[in-house]
């Protein structure tokens, strides 16, 4: 006891480092808990001086240095505190893209288009001569966009109940852009709160016109009216095999998610919401009906048994699986952002800049890992700096010693954190893309070799 009593009164300067670091180190607050933006400021210059994998993010964007000055002509922009924005920025390498990110230490990162000129010398260039050239196919699926159907949250609230919307959308647009379209490259991406985005970065994506976009992201939008419009979803008796695919998906989260979770026909409010996207021949029946069952499970059931015993009266007045159909698909099928899909020169956010409201990072999404994803286990900016701070005492005085210069050093800090396991997940999207790029310099070499 007396050992120990005279240890605390012991002026700080008298005891040993180990024990002072072991005995007043805070204890790693959780994701959820940590965030105060008040101290974003501070955390970035910590987290784009140590954690920002730096060199995985230049070995996407360079795509191998196969084209010249296709890293050099990329737009960048960057958003600062107080809402100051900064857009064509460009850089000439790795180090440099360090240097000015340490430099700003900006709120929000955003990346454009590869330009057919420096974006930094934009206004050097004769006027209409600066072109967006290349970028990568891009999606973005906010929450927001689902307000008119979920119950559980609005606006940029979300919670564990409506996350199943993003789980569906991203299975939904992923099967479709691989094996409808046969894109290899896609890397899916947590937003930081309530959405996610979608890089497709294969070679010959990145250089479609605005034209081919737009009939891309058309072919994977399905629902059509705005707040407006109660029906958005109209489909015939010659069902697209995409359509078909995609109610596949949805049939396997409907139970848990919209009858369970979202309870859609828990009651008369929420029920004459379904009602409205029925035919008018089977309307009064399931109205009544409904008061007589318990549940949502219980009444999804019967607006089944109705739709498949009426018979249409015309087009328009459809029953049968298709109204099950519609209804499903109004309900869960994807809401994607047209125009940021198809125009080239629209920026988006990303992967590894940090949410200022939320603090999130945004990680690369394992499409392995779809269903386990959880965006409230994704770690702050706040958990992640304070996590450096576990160093053992004699591995923080061994990186002392090293020189502060040694970039080596500074992008191994992150697998000190929980951010390692997402940034693997990049660095396994990196490996798909070098080997695809790889196997294309082999087959044109081989090519070349014939003639």
């Amino acid at each position: 006891m007396f050992r120990v009593c005279a240890v605390v009164v012991t002026p700080l300067k008298h005891c040993s480092r180990q024990f002072v670091q072991g005995f007043f180190r805070p204890s790693i607050p959780r994701p959820m808990e940590t965030f105060n933006p008040a101290e974003l400021p501070e955390l970035l210059k910590l987290y784009y001086r140590r954690l920002f994998p730096y060199a995985q993010y230049y070995r996407w964007l360079n795509y191998g240095g196969v084209i010249k000055n296709y890293f050099q002509h990329r737009e960048f922009s960057f958003t600062l505190k107080d809402d100051i924005y900064i857009r064509y920025q460009s850089f000439n390498n790795q180090n440099d893209l360090e240097k000015e990110m340490q430099k700003f230490n900006p709120y929000k990162i955003d990346i454009g288009a590869v330009y057919s000129h420096r974006p930094n010398q934009h206004n050097a260039v004769k006027l209409g001569a600066f072109q967006a050239q290349e970028k990568e196919l891009v999606f973005d699926i906010d929450m927001t966009d689902y307000d008119d159907v979920r119950r559980c949250c609005s606006s940029a609230d979300i919670c564990s109940k409506c996350w199943t919307l993003m789980t569906m959308a991203i299975r939904i647009i992923d099967r479709a852009l691989k094996e409808d379209f046969g894109f290899k490259h896609r890397l899916w991406v947590y937003s930081g709160r309530r959405g996610v985005h979608c890089w497709v970065c294969d070679e010959s994506v990145r250089k479609l016109s605005s034209a081919v976009r737009s009939g891309i992201v058309e072919y994977l939008s399905l629902i059509k009216g705005g707040p407006d419009v109660k029906k958005k979803v109209h489909l015939n008796e010659k069902i697209h095999p995409f359509v078909r695919k995609s109610i596949d998906i949805i049939k396997k989260y409907f139970e848990e998610y919209a009858l369970v979770g979202q309870d859609i026909l828990e009651n008369k409010e929420s029920w004459d919401k379904i009602l409205a996207l029925v035919p008018e021949t089977v309307h009064d029946e399931l109205q009544q009906s409904f008061q007589k069952q318990h549940n949502s499970l219980q009444r999804w059931e019967y607006l089944k048994k109705v739709a498949n015993k009426y018979q249409p009266n015309s087009k328009n007045d459809k029953c049968g699986p298709w109204l099950e159909w519609e209804i499903m698909l109004q309900y869960c099928f994807p809401r994607l952002d047209i125009n940021v899909s198809k125009g080239i020169n629209h920026l988006l956010k990303s992967p590894f800049s940090v949410h200022p409201k939320t603090g999130r990072i945004s990680v690369p999404i394992d499409l392995q890992k779809v269903d386990q994803f959880n965006p409230f286990t994704v770690p702050t900016i706040s958990y992640i700096c304070h996590e450096l701070d576990t160093i053992s005492p004699n591995e923080d005085e061994k990186e002392k010693n090293e020189a502060e210069s040694d970039v080596k050093h500074r992008t191994r800090d992150y697998k000190k954190t929980s951010l390692a396991p997402y940034v693997k997940v990049f660095e396994q999207f990196l490996e798909n893309l070098d080997k695809s790029r790889k196997g294309e310099l082999l087959k044109k070499s081989d090519l070349q070799k014939d003639f």
